[in-house]
């Protein structure tokens, strides 16, 4: 266990376009998102293991002796990491005390905690003390990947303090950046993570929040794209919560129903998808920004349309589009639809006044609004001096771990 201070930071993500039809093997973009998750991981003197998440109230320590178990219920080979049973999640289950059916994100992130903590400590044959800190300014359970950007913290602090990875040194903006390999290797605990939290996940949020930049998905095969450019976007949560499952079997019933209708619908948001990425390459290539912004609008507002025609609308997000639309500016929903969270294209000389009225009158309407970019870098290690004071503070002076176990 490395006797340094280590922070770490990974960003959320968003999808751009191909929502829904990525799943009747469609292609859909997925872009790094500007709003990060950060985690402190510090050396314990105490033989304790902390674990503090305070965006959802939850301070929690356990002694090390009594976290023995995890050494002889985890067979794990750090370099080949592999499923939680559905036996060893049971344990996990029972020793914590979370009830049966479990589905909150505190009872979610201890045990995904569990079992990476444990997974990866395994090869050096001992349970290191730790103290954990976890703060997000991704909002939970908007589809932005927030459960994504926590494992990924997770696995990268927790190899790198095992001493599994290497701990790069920081650069001269006081970041630093694992090498192809490590990353690969934080990617994949990560998805074990988000196997723990999610069943059977894509893979895409946690190689989003791995990678950063923008990755391709079709048909299982995850691409990152080269040569993208970052992109300015206000986010919007209308805080209508929605059932993912309820609807994508939603669509699903429509394409049995009407698939001489509802195919070409799919196939029209797959072209989008390849559109929009031949646009940003030519984008970051140098072509006519003025031109390729346009076309890049006019696939947002296409693709808008085209999901509320396969029913993942929602009324809230039909008042974003057309609160943003009376100041110029273009919008999709972005995820599952139906309420949710939805994106606004900002383009490079967007005036500073328009952009405010518009957040303004999204936040009137009780809406979540921030101004942020996607296409940003991925994982990172960052010293102190790199953080905004507000987050350092909550990192690095926050309160200690007050429930034992």
């Amino acid at each position: 266990m490395t006797n340094k201070t280590l922070i770490v930071s990974a960003p959320g993500k968003v999808i751009l376009h191909g929502e829904h039809a990525v799943v009747h093997g469609k292609v859909a973009l997925a872009v790094s998102l500007n709003l990060k998750t950060y985690l402190r991981i510090q050396p314990g003197s105490d033989e304790q293991v902390r674990l503090y998440l305070p965006n959802i109230d939850t301070h929690l320590s356990w002694k090390t002796t009594n976290l023995q178990f995890l050494l002889t219920a985890i067979d794990a080979d750090v370099q080949n990491p592999k499923a939680a049973s559905k036996e060893l999640v049971e344990q996990l289950r029972q020793y914590v005390g979370i009830s049966e059916g479990y589905a909150d994100t505190m009872s979610l992130s201890i045990l995904c905690f569990l079992y990476l903590y444990g997974a990866i400590s395994s090869s050096n044959s001992q349970l290191p003390s730790v103290d954990i800190v976890v703060w997000s300014e991704i909002p939970i359970g908007a589809g932005l990947g927030s459960s994504a950007a926590y494992c990924v913290c997770l696995a990268a602090a927790l190899l790198t303090a095992s001493g599994a990875i290497t701990c790069p040194a920081l650069q001269r903006n006081d970041i630093a950046k694992w090498n192809d390999d490590e990353l690969e290797l934080i990617n994949k605990w990560a998805f074990q993570g988000e196997k723990v939290i999610h069943g059977n996940p894509s893979g895409v949020d946690n190689a989003v929040g791995t990678w950063g930049g923008m990755l391709r998905y079709h048909a299982g095969k995850i691409d990152p794209l080269s040569r993208i450019p970052n992109l300015r976007i206000l986010l919007t949560n209308t805080k209508v919560l929605r059932s993912t499952k309820t609807l994508v079997a939603g669509v699903k019933d429509k394409l049995n129903k009407l698939p001489s209708i509802m195919k070409p619908v799919l196939d029209s948001i797959d072209a989008i998808s390849c559109e929009c990425e031949r646009i940003l390459n030519a984008i970051a290539s140098g072509g006519d920004v003025n031109e390729l912004y346009t076309i890049l609008e006019e696939l947002i507002d296409i693709n808008q349309h085209h999901l509320n025609v396969i029913g993942v609308g929602h009324s809230s997000l039909d008042k974003l589009c057309q609160v943003t639309a009376a100041y110029g500016l273009h919008s999709k929903l972005t995820g599952a639809g139906g309420g949710g969270c939805g994106l606004t294209l900002l383009r490079p000389d967007a005036n500073p006044s328009v952009v405010e009225a518009s957040k303004r009158a999204l936040k009137d309407l009780g809406y979540d609004c921030w101004e942020t970019n996607i296409g940003g870098s991925g994982v990172s290690l960052q010293s102190p001096s790199s953080l905004q004071k507000d987050i350092f503070h909550l990192l690095c002076e926050g309160e200690t771990a007050n429930e034992e176990f």
